[in-house]
């Protein structure tokens, strides 16, 4: 998953920990059950950034769960995975998307 990638703007996430969210924004509640029907079952996380929307860093969050309540809202169990590099910026029904790609740790010998 690189292109067109969901983004969440929210709050720092960082790989193999746990990051649960409340979702009750329209928008991330069809984000997330979008990232439920088509499998995918992950979406980037990145912080708010003033000039770009967000940051031009993130994390790959992975749903482990989710628990829809009856008014729409959400509570999603996810943890984060691999660190990413916003390549592109897009918008698709009112979330952010993004072209991406992964980082990869230098080898420590």
């Amino acid at each position: 998953l690189t292109k067109n990638v969901p983004m969440f703007v929210c709050t720092m996430a960082y790989p193999t920990v746990p990051c649960p969210l409340h979702v009750f924004e329209p928008r991330y509640r069809l984000m997330i059950r979008r990232s439920m029907e088509t499998g995918t079952k992950q979406f980037g996380m990145c912080i708010s950034d003033s000039q770009n929307g967000f940051a031009d860093y993130g994390c790959m969050l992975q749903i482990r769960n989710v628990h829809f309540l009856p008014d729409g809202r959400s509570v999603v169990d996810t943890v984060g995975g691999k660190r990413f590099r916003v390549l592109r910026r897009g918008m698709k029904d009112g979330y952010c998307t993004a072209d991406i790609e992964y980082l990869e740790d230098v080898k420590v010998s």
